[in-house]
């Protein structure tokens, strides 16, 4: 009998302490012990998931692991404005509220871990986006694809009707009210080995709700778009842009036109904005987790996780023209490589062996003699590694770019290299480079911690709430805004044009090619440049120098 009264007691052992446990949570003191442990616990636990993935852990989560135990997470300073004292950047210091008061989300949301592998494998609004693709042939005979947004499955079309009713756009509504009635046009430029990221649907998706145009430029032979040349863009390589962004233009020619890259695809924007100058389409740039020294990120070492995943995807994309290829490249050498530094010298800085120079007869066409002759250098294999980034470096020619830019970058970035090697100078001697540096973020994560109420209204009366968001897409949407105001008052006030705009159908020849500026020393912060551009005296007139 007693052995029986014992088992029976043994069997409802769980139920009597999953009864004590609902009734200890109800004691506040209870709750709190028992949210400490499991954040224990947890934390724990992932630093051996981190060891055992060789996943470096973020330096502020390092320094302040008590405040993580304790439910507070690290403290943050807030985004840091690096840039030199202009006009543009006290306005956007007055006006873009979202650059000053972010909550971004601290640990476990907060990791920067976490934030990239969400941002890249999975997010909100992934799958009701809709898109119409339009395929581009290119002078070179060459295919790169536009992805144009034309709504959502839930028929969210609200912010485009709201701007098309609207007579006088920009008071007081969220969307870039700029010297036209019509929608602006938003350019994203995806990551350098193509196709869509959750990250930039989220981004495709608010910027639609907001009454952007919205276009994503692929690259050719990525994101299902056909390769039909033989010729691979490289990383900085603009040429292709320039055919995009004029053919956007030629579309909506009465709209303004804004772009925005996404990670590594910041050196095609930054090349494109350093050769065209100030006669550019676009009116603003903005980059998130931007790669700005394309040679040092590559020959940086990447954690195993996401440099695999990075060089699985790319040559994923190779083997697909394999055979089409092996006129041109050596393609068997390329899917050998255990790294990018490798992958890309291999199809940008080799030729293929003797026993490879006849293509079949699915092979993508030759350039003929005058797309050679029109490509320039670009035509040809580099010579070698450091050859490549001579004309392919993001900020070879970024004393030539004529609209603002702003980049926003994370210190805890797991793909990209530290943050003391950012080119700090040229941000703080540059008035059209804007710098946002925080604390936390990740790769282009930026984790909202809650709801967030962003003011997107210029007197504050139309707000958006984003639980669990992205402050970077937040922030860049502000942005684009706040800059569209100030040069529509620039404008205003005769203090915008100097000089009509170079015509885009000029003869005049460009200028040369400068030499690599990341090579030679730039100004120091503590220099002034003459002119125009001295602190108090610079209005943000456009040098047509091009």
């Amino acid at each position: 009998m007693a052995s029986f009264i014992w088992d029976y007691l043994f069997c409802l052992l769980p139920l009597l302490l999953l009864l004590l446990l609902s009734l200890g949570l109800r004691w506040p003191r209870v709750c709190c012990w028992t949210r400490l442990a499991v954040s224990a616990a947890g934390w724990r636990l992932w630093v051996l998931i981190c060891l055992i993935l060789e996943l470096p852990l973020d330096r502020n989560i390092q320094t302040g692991t008590e405040d993580i135990l304790s439910g507070s997470g690290p403290a943050s300073d807030g985004p840091q404005l690096i840039c030199k004292p202009s006009a543009l950047a006290t306005y956007l210091l007055r006006h873009c509220g979202s650059l000053a008061r972010p909550r971004l989300a601290s640990w476990p949301r907060g990791d920067p871990h976490l934030q990239t592998l969400s941002s890249l494998l999975w997010g909100q609004h992934g799958d009701t986006l809709q898109f119409t693709r339009d395929n581009l042939l290119l002078r070179d005979g060459g295919i790169v694809a536009l992805d144009w947004a034309v709504g959502t499955r839930l028929g969210e079309f609200g912010g485009r009707r709201r701007w098309e009713g609207r007579k006088e756009p920009g008071s007081g509504g969220n969307v870039l009210g700029c010297f036209t009635t019509t929608p602006p046009v938003l350019l994203l430029i995806p990551e350098s080995w193509g196709g869509m990221t959750p990250h930039l649907k989220v981004l495709c998706h608010q910027a639609v709700r907001q009454g952007f145009y919205v276009v994503v430029f692929h690259a050719r032979g990525t994101a299902g778009c056909p390769l039909t040349s033989a010729r691979l863009t490289e990383f900085g390589d603009p040429a292709d842009l320039e055919q995009v962004v004029a053919y956007v233009h030629s579309r909506h020619p009465s709209s303004v036109m804004v772009a925005v890259s996404e990670g590594s695809g910041s050196g095609t924007l930054l090349s494109y904005l350093g050769e065209s100058g100030s006669s550019s389409c676009l009116k603003a740039a903005a980059a998130i987790s931007p790669v700005l020294r394309g040679q040092l990120w590559f020959e940086t070492a990447m954690p195993p996780v996401y440099r695999w995943g990075a060089l699985i995807h790319r040559k994923l994309q190779l083997s697909r023209y394999e055979s089409s290829l092996r006129g041109v490249l050596d393609v068997d050498r390329a899917l050998s490589c255990s790294s990018l530094r490798d992958f890309e010298e291999t199809l940008s800085c080799s030729r293929p062996p003797k026993t490879s120079l006849n293509s079949g007869p699915d092979s993508p066409r030759v350039l003929s003699p005058s797309v050679a002759w029109a490509l320039g250098e670009r035509a040809y294999p580099a010579k070698d590694w450091d050859n490549y980034w001579e004309r392919n470096e993001p900020l070879r020619d970024a004393d030539e770019v004529g609209v603002p830019v702003l980049c926003i970058c994370s210190r805890d970035d797991p793909l990209l290299p530290p943050a003391s090697t950012l080119p700090l100078p040229l941000f703080q001697s540059n008035p059209y480079f804007l710098l946002v540096l925080t604390d936390r973020g990740g790769h282009c994560g930026f984790t909202l911690e809650g709801p967030e109420e962003t003011e997107v209204g210029r007197n504050g009366k139309e707000e958006e709430e984003e639980e669990g968001g992205n402050w970077s897409h937040i922030a860049v949407l502000e942005y684009f805004r706040v800059v569209a105001d100030f040069l529509k008052g620039e404008e205003k006030d005769g203090e915008y044009i100097q000089a009509g705009p170079r015509s885009r159908t000029s003869n005049i020849a460009p200028s040369r090619r400068r030499a690599n500026v990341m090579r030679r020393q730039r100004l120091q912060p503590t220099e002034e440049r003459s002119g125009d551009e001295e602190e108090g005296n610079f209005t943000w007139k456009r040098s047509y120098t091009r």
